[in-house]
């Protein structure tokens, strides 16, 4: 597929451009001289990330009309999130159907997005109103709300804190009970911000959709089809994840003629089959994948 051989030719310049620019910079040192006689621990060299694409599983329907922002799995109970103001849910999907079994409306004066489950309990951001709700999972009643300042585009749960994207190249850490602040973390790209590094012409420090899995944290980039997969105790991208064959040619065409906007925004991680769902705004199918090696063609 073109679109997919693009990003997939993209990705490798990127990466191969900038390991050339790390040796490059180690082999050129200034002169010493023998008065000059100091021992410096040279700096770790940052390592590329793995170019890898999904492979899919099984494919299933998603619905066309939910504008994805969150999704998560529970127990094989899948969860999404859907934005835009007035059309905004909260909903239980089944996942052979994409019928929504189970579904609350957010208030028209709200637009949702990141989605995250800690013990019995479903946060769901706001774009732009510094709130989040929470909801009983089985009932869908609302519980309660945490504020923030800022705007919410991502949430996940590794078990301990939560993890909150804005859409820029920073995390932000937070405790699960209290949403209080814990720490901030920048992602990098081979030791520099990624807010400082081009790819295809735009800065790609729009940050999204997130999920916490291991030591890793996957996170899509807004208006792209690329996911990264970022450690999330130093920030480092480890894995480029180019999605863009998912859909085939002609599907990719028809749901960006109808927004620009239907990209990919969704990821699930299944723990008891190690496997991901993928999925994007208005997309009409949702893929179990997993993330294999690039191996070129």
């Amino acid at each position: 597929m073109m679109v997919r051989r693009f990003t997939i030719v993209i990705l490798l310049f990127a990466v191969l451009l900038a390991a050339s620019a790390v040796a490059l910079a180690q082999d050129v040192t200034p002169e010493s001289t023998p008065e000059a006689e100091t021992t410096e621990v040279p700096a770790a060299t940052p390592i590329p990330p793995e170019i890898l694409v999904p492979q899919v599983i099984e494919v299933y329907p998603h619905d066309t009309a939910a504008y994805t922002q969150g999704l998560l799995l529970d127990n094989g109970q899948l969860y999404e999130s859907t934005g835009q103001r007035g059309e905004s849910t909260l909903r239980l999907v089944n996942l052979e159907t994409g019928e929504a079994v189970q579904q609350v409306s957010v208030d028209d004066a709200y637009f949702a997005e990141g989605l995250a489950l800690v013990d019995d309990r479903l946060i769901q951001l706001t774009w732009q109103a510094g709130i989040a709700f929470v909801y009983d999972k089985d009932t869908f009643e609302q519980v309660g709300t945490f504020d923030y300042e800022g705007e919410g585009w991502g949430l996940c749960y590794d078990g301990e804190s939560l993890y909150m994207s804005d859409g820029t190249d920073t995390l932000t850490q937070r405790n699960p009970e209290t949403f209080e602040v814990l720490n901030t973390l920048v992602v990098t790209y081979l030791g520099d911000p990624v807010s400082e590094y081009a790819f295809r012409g735009q800065r790609i420090d729009l940050l999204n959709e997130m999920e916490c899995v291991g030591d890793s944290i996957y996170v899509n980039v807004w208006q792209t089809n690329l996911i990264y997969r970022i450690d999330k105790s130093t920030g480092a991208i480890t894995g480029l994840i180019d999605a863009s064959q998912l859909l085939t040619q002609e599907e990719f065409i028809e749901v960006l003629t109808a927004s620009s906007n239907n990209v990919l925004n969704g990821i699930a991680y299944d723990v008891e089959n190690d496997q991901f769902l993928l999925t994007g705004k208005r997309w009409p199918k949702l893929f179990r994948v997993v993330f294999v090696p690039y191996e070129g063609q």
